[in-house]
C-alpha cells in the first residue's frame, strides 16, 4: 500500500472553491488538513510567504502548492485517474 501524500488546504469558510476542493478530497477518500486562514493569521502569513498568494484556496500536496481548485493538477499530483 502506498502512503498518501500530505495534503493541506488553506481555506476560508465562505470560499466556494475551497468548499468544492474539500468536498472533492472527501469524495475521493483523500485525507487532508484544513487550515482556516480567516481565523489563523500565522497560517495566512505562512501561506503568503510560501506562495505569494493572499487568496484561497491554496492546496499543498507534499509541500508543493496548487493555487486554486485545479482539479487536473490535483489529480496528477495525487496520481488519481479520471
Amino acid at each position: 500500500m502506498t502512503t498518501q501524500p500530505k495534503v493541506i488546504v488553506f481555506s476560508t469558510p465562505t470560499c466556494s472553491f475551497c468548499n468544492s476542493a474539500k468536498r472533492y478530497f472527501r469524495e475521493n477518500s483523500i485525507r487532508f488538513t484544513d487550515v482556516d486562514v480567516s481565523k489563523d493569521m500565522a497560517a495566512a502569513r505562512d501561506m503568503q510567504k510560501r506562495t505569494g498568494q493572499t487568496g484561497v484556496p491554496v492546496i499543498l500536496i507534499n509541500n508543493k502548492p496548487i493555487i486554486g481548485f485545479d482539479k487536473p493538477k490535483i489529480m496528477q499530483m495525487l496520481n488519481l485517474k479520471n
